[in-house]
């Protein structure tokens, strides 16, 4: 067995360090200092290994994602019905968000607008929901005539409102995400004959 290499276990400690920091303080109140001190090293240390807070943030949301990912793909792999799979994507993704605002507000409502494609050579929350969709459209249950990367992005900017909805207190839990999946997938569902 391995040792990890010093630098990759002080950018464990950073994120674990930080993650830790934004559930207590939140994003917007946690500095590159507080998370550096909470890890262990020196502020220099952190700025050697990451540009900013925010990269902090997006590596973190990233971890979770490639953490999750390989159970997603058990169950597209097993061809599972799309709409549990969908509700079951997103009602876990709800109750990270809720345990975990600060972040779950970068991750919905990011300084970059969103492309079609989703981020390449690692797992996304967005590439999930597109395979899943890709996964409906050969059930026959998703339209086909329309881009599942497209369809992807027009359901997470639903669902992204309705998360920035519940974050700022309004109900929002596991009836309304099977709502939501039931009406955004009436609109986009397989065509009907003529």
């Amino acid at each position: 067995m391995t040792t990890p290499k010093r630098t990759d276990r002080s950018r464990a400690l950073i994120l674990d360090a930080a993650d830790a920091a934004f559930r207590e303080h939140g994003f917007d109140n946690t500095g590159m200092e507080e998370i550096a001190r909470r890890a262990g090293l020196t502020r220099k240390t952190v700025y050697n290994l990451f540009s900013a807070k925010e990269e902090i943030a997006l590596q973190l949301i990233a971890q979770v994602e490639a953490e999750s990912d390989p159970a997603y793909r058990a169950r597209i792999a097993a061809n599972e019905d799309v709409f549990a799979q969908l509700e079951n994507v997103l009602n876990d993704s709800a109750g990270w968000c809720l345990a975990n605002p600060s972040l779950a507000r970068l991750a919905l409502a990011p300084a970059e607008r969103p492309s079609l494609e989703p981020p390449p050579g690692r797992p996304s929350f967005q590439r999930l929901v597109r395979d899943i969709l890709v996964l409906g459209q050969s059930q026959g249950k998703i339209r086909a005539d329309e881009d599942p990367n497209f369809m992807a992005l027009v359901l997470l900017g639903i669902y992204g409102q309705a998360m920035l909805s519940a974050l700022a207190g309004f109900p929002f839990g596991a009836d309304d995400i099977r709502r939501l999946v039931r009406v955004v997938a009436e609109g986009i569902g397989a065509r009907r004959a003529e």
